[in-house]
């Protein structure tokens, strides 16, 4: 899928990996709509960027509204990058008790659903689009590496993101007919504003367990990746791990 003059939907887009890779799509020539709960943090971008913003919780059904404002903007979106998040931390059984089920489930809901709901409402209006070359559009997800090595406290984060990667092969391979590809990116390490909000010395230490390079990664790293993968058509159904060859432990 070339990416210049192309309608992208980014969501988390007003900060960290989706306001990186917002800016590299944009940079590129495509149509970016930003789509975040804080609409100042999307407006502020979209001004940057030359695109526009759209204030949407993507775990909602009434996301779909906001896809369709997005498409009287720029035309139906074929590129949809799934970035917004939380990471919530808790044990399954603390000092307090068990983890309230409301808390593991508003991670699972945002971080799971709101990705497939975003999937799902993008991919319905992909299906009725004329190809272009070989394919209709392409969808990307975010995962984590806790998707793997879920670290203590992360019970209800890993969960989530675990079935981020879970739901990538299925997906993919329910809209191969309508040559819609699906693929998610499990970023390990990165620079974002939850690393910004702790001490210097502590982002130093995680750089550190990082084998090469031994440094946190950079949004503009994870945005080079998403472009890749919008223009190389081979790569479908695939969870792609981006963290310096890192293996979390428990801790």
């Amino acid at each position: 899928m070339k990416i210049d003059g192309t309608a992208v939907v980014v969501t988390g887009g007003g900060s960290g990996l989706g306001a990186a890779t917002a800016r590299l799509l944009a940079a590129k020539g495509a149509k970016v709509a930003i789509f975040d709960v804080n609409l100042d943090a999307a407006k502020a971008l979209a001004e940057e960027i030359g695109g526009v913003a759209m204030q949407c919780d993507v775990s909602d059904e009434a996301a779909a509204d906001a896809v369709d404002a997005a498409a009287e903007a720029h035309g139906p979106a074929r590129v949809l990058v799934n970035c917004a998040g939380i990471g919530d931390a808790g044990k399954t059984v603390s000092k307090d008790g068990p983890l309230s089920l409301a808390e593991f489930s508003r991670v699972v809901k945002v971080n799971l659903i709101g990705s497939f709901n975003m999937l799902r409402l993008v991919a319905a209006r992909m299906v009725n689009l004329e190809p272009i070359g070989e394919e209709r559009g392409v969808i990307i997800n975010t995962a984590s590496v806790a998707a793997f090595e879920g670290q203590i406290g992360q019970v209800a984060y890993a969960s989530s993101k675990g079935g981020v990667v879970g739901m990538t092969l299925p997906a993919a391979r329910d809209l191969a007919r309508s040559a819609i590809r699906v693929n998610t990116i499990a970023p390990g390490l990165f620079l974002t504003p939850l690393l910004m909000t702790v001490s210097e010395e502590y982002r130093q230490s995680l750089a550190a367990q990082v084998p090469f390079p031994p440094r946190l990664g950079d949004p503009s790293e994870y945005a080079t990746l998403v472009a890749h993968i919008v223009e190389n058509t081979m790569i479908n159904g695939e969870t792609i791990r981006l963290d310096g060859a890192i293996r979390m432990g428990p801790k």
